[in-house]
């Protein structure tokens, strides 16, 4: 009788034993694929079973969770949403979670992007949680702890890889923190001379910079002109500032009456510096403006080919604006 029974608890350990083999080594079924499933933050293993299970994946949720207990890397699962582009083994699952293989989405942030259009850009993401929907620019600011009263030009421009589904916040957290470590260290290394009392006058100069050309090799000069002649208070004459002034108002033609009517981003009618950025800068314009070309010219005018023509003189600059056939004073 007691060797009957022996023999059946063996038998009944091999088939379970060799049920576990089969369970661990076999691929799950799966619905379809590609799947994507998603495992929310601080979920429980048994609880990240089940919806595994739900979006269509036949992993076992029992099964599964105690093949996580047995190896002791139940604890181990990282949140995030997942994708599955083939049917994997129960162990080759549970490796993916214990690695937080999420599914990984990108925004970009174009340089001399106003923050309209950054959180637009955000907005149109299906990637992206939107937490900040619906905010206004100053309670989203608040939100993010930061200390400036306006949201433009503080979050740097730049492509975003993040897990999908992250939250919308958590991005432009990173963007503002990138921006202002770039700030520091660039404001740290700045020309002795140049003519910001603070770092965010050089932010709203290096904003001006990035949206006066698309030239890299021009930049440095565009900052040097800039920089010379708030020194020495004359007018910036500046046509983006003006355009950032009429918002959404503006359709692609710059008149003369905007250069003539006074607001606070007329650098037409006002001296020295916008009271916030204009755009967001890049590194490249971060550095026009605080480290600026040693040059004495005082004007600059398009060429029509993205190139400028620089000038030391007002005589010199109104030669070159009738040479290229513009009109205006910068």
């Amino acid at each position: 009788m007691l060797k009957a029974l022996f023999t059946i608890a063996f038998l009944g350990l091999l088939a379970a034993g060799g049920y576990a083999a089969w369970y661990v080594s076999t691929p799950v079924e799966v619905r379809q694929l590609p799947i994507e499933f998603e495992i929310p933050p601080k979920s429980g293993f048994r609880a990240a079973s089940a919806r595994i299970e739900a979006a269509g994946i036949a992993v076992g949720p029992l099964q599964f969770e105690l093949l996580a207990r047995a190896l002791g890397r139940a604890h181990e699962v990282k949140a995030g949403i997942y994708e599955l582009t083939f049917a994997p083994t129960p162990r080759e699952l549970l490796e993916k979670l214990i690695r937080g293989e999420v599914v990984q989405a990108e925004v970009r942030f174009i340089e001399g992007w106003n923050f309209r259009q950054l959180r637009a850009a955000l907005d149109a993401s299906p990637a992206v949680r939107h937490d900040t929907r619906g905010l206004t620019d100053t309670q989203l600011l608040a939100k993010l702890g930061a200390t400036e009263g306006h949201p433009e030009g503080l979050f740097f421009p730049d492509t975003y890889v993040f897990a999908k589904g992250a939250s919308d916040l958590e991005i432009l957290r990173r963007a503002y923190e990138v921006m202002r470590r770039h700030l520091e260290r660039e404001w740290a290394e700045r020309d002795p001379v140049s003519p910001y009392k603070s770092s965010y006058e050089a932010l709203i100069m290096a904003s001006i910079v990035e949206k006066e050309t698309g030239r890299a090799a021009e930049r440095d000069l565009i900052g040097g002109v800039l920089a010379n002649r708030l020194r020495m208070g004359m007018l910036l004459q500046a046509d983006p500032t003006v355009i950032y002034g009429l918002g959404e108002q503006f359709d692609g033609n710059l008149k003369k009456i905007h250069l003539l009517t006074d607001g606070p981003y007329n650098s037409y009618t006002r001296a020295g510096l916008p009271p916030t950025p204009i755009a967001a800068p890049g590194l490249g314009a971060l550095r026009a403006a605080l480290k600026p070309a040693k040059t004495d010219a005082l004007y600059y005018v398009s060429r029509g080919d993205g190139t400028s023509e620089f000038s030391r003189s007002l005589e010199e600059h109104n030669r070159a604006v009738r040479k290229y056939q513009l009109h205006g004073a910068r």
